[in-house]
């Protein structure tokens, strides 16, 4: 059953497999119900429908009753394992109620008597495909809350620096090509992947959120393809994964230049196929996803190097928004820090100094550090009022420092910006952007006690990716104070 873009289902496409061991009626249905525009699949017995249910998904099985090797009672009971089963309709010739309640309790969702009118089966196999797709859309809906990351209501997108921003959205929008945002660490690439996702055509479907550098590269194929039971050591029940809980919606796959080897192969197939294979299964699972993906990295750089597959960022690359830093947002900054505060459900105002200091900050973490300054200031505030000392430290003493314009493929801006101490500020000019990138991961680092979560909490940057640079800049604590 093809799901639409706005979320509905389209009739005409419902995938119907059908078995019945008499092959004249078998024939006559299968082209009556093709007729009447369902996509149907034959089998001539049970245990050929149990191998195609296997191997492909289905909307509706209409199975009947008795057949040689296993009959239909006994595939509906083998469905019963499955995460979303088709709905199953059952054929029989001579119907008895002890069969009829049997099937009920194992699921079917009707049972008819032979011969029966193509009409009647028909408009059986349409309720039955509809209630699949509510059963499907309910899944989806669980999986969205389970994966669900509360952020913050973007305003002040008006800033001049948002404004080419905004016209892309609105032109890449409607369409369905995937839309690879770009962008520092902290600037908003998922408030710009959920505004694309507002204005398309999929806006009543889900939009499902996945970042590739929070999960282990172990448990990354089963959280974005889902697994089978018993696929792995843990895996004690099937689940669905997130590609699945994005159906006829939008799928945000944030830090994608993360992605391992493996997995960039697989996806890039599912962009082409729109099917894929849960981890441990063997039943083909069609999709019908829009994919917009977000990264901090010069991909096009990485695909030189070997360590991004350049047929994938080009599938990725149809459409491209670069989100600029909020350094060049300025006009933003009053109002996102008062959004921030009203967001943890605070009543405060700001001093006059405060919204001075944030507007002279060159804020390396982007919005998410600004979110961070807040929340932690709406703590400490006194009397309904953020106060300078309410800041941090670096904040109110630091004077305003331009942030260095990388140069393509350099290193993550967000560190580039990050002003450092004033025993080595005058130094900059001579020095490269790696350096002035390692020296300031190494002062996050002594100031945070050497505390990976804070520190890379602080660089606005994943925890994986600091430990990456840790080790290029050849970083250690005990060296470092030896």
């Amino acid at each position: 059953m093809t799901t639409n873009p706005g979320g509905g289902v389209s009739p005409q496409t419902i995938r119907v497999l059908l078995a019945d061991d008499e092959a004249p009626l078998r024939r006559v249905l299968s082209r009556e119900l093709r007729r009447k525009g369902h996509q149907v699949t034959e089998a001539e017995d049970g245990s050929k429908a149990r191998k195609l249910l296997d191997e492909d998904s289905f909307d509706v099985a209409v199975l009947d009753v008795r057949m040689p090797g296993l009959d239909g009672i006994e595939v509906l009971r083998g469905l019963s394992a499955e995460i979303c089963p088709p709905q199953v309709i059952l054929l029989t010739g001579n119907a008895t109620v002890e069969t009829a309640v049997e099937a009920m309790k194992l699921g079917a969702y009707d049972f008819i008597t032979k011969p029966c009118r193509i009409e009647v089966l028909d408009a059986l196999i349409r309720a039955a495909a509809d209630k699949g797709g509510l059963a499907r859309e309910n899944q989806q809906l669980r999986r969205r809350e389970e994966h669900r990351e509360p952020s913050s209501t973007v305003q002040g997108w008006d800033s001049m620096a948002m404004k080419p921003v905004l016209r892309l959205i609105d032109k890449l929008a409607p369409s369905d090509l995937p839309v690879l945002i770009l962008g520092q660490s902290g600037v908003g690439k998922e408030l710009v992947a959920r505004e694309i996702h507002r204005r398309s055509q999929r806006a009543s479907g889900p939009f499902v959120d996945l970042n590739c550098a929070a999960i282990p590269d172990t448990l990354l194929e089963s959280e974005l393809f889902g697994h089978e039971k018993g696929a792995f050591t843990g895996a004690g029940t099937s689940r669905a994964g997130l590609m699945e809980a994005a159906d006829g919606g939008t799928l945000f796959l944030d830090e994608v230049g993360e992605l391992p080897a493996g997995l960039q192969v697989k996806l890039l197939r599912v962009l082409e196929t729109m099917s894929f294979f849960r981890v441990g299964g063997r039943k083909k699972v069609n999709v019908n996803v829009r994919l917009v993906a977000a990264t901090n990295r010069d991909l096009l750089e990485a695909s030189r190097q070997g360590t991004f597959r350049a047929d994938l960022y080009y599938r990725i690359n149809a459409g491209t928004i670069e989100v600029p830093p909020l350094c060049e947002r300025r006009e933003e900054i009053g109002v996102l820090a008062r959004a921030f505060l009203e967001g943890v459900g605070s009543q405060l105002t700001l001093d006059p100094t405060v919204l001075s200091a944030l507007e002279n900050y060159a804020w390396p973490g982007n919005v998410r550090e600004l979110r961070n300054v807040m929340e932690r200031a709406a703590l400490l505030a006194r009397d309904g009022v953020v106060r300078l000392e309410d800041l941090p430290r670096e904040i109110i003493e630091q004077p305003r420092h331009e942030p260095i314009a990388a140069a393509p493929g350099a290193v993550s801006a967000a560190a580039v910006s990050a002003r450092p101490p004033e025993h080595w500020m005058e130094e900059q000019g001579t020095l490269s952007l790696q350096e002035i990138e390692r020296r300031r991961i190494l002062e996050v680092l002594e100031s945070t006690h050497w505390h990976r979560g804070k520190a890379a909490s602080i660089l606005g940057i994943s925890v994986r990716t600091l430990y990456r640079k840790i080790k290029a800049y050849e970083l250690d604590q005990e060296s470092v104070h030896a």
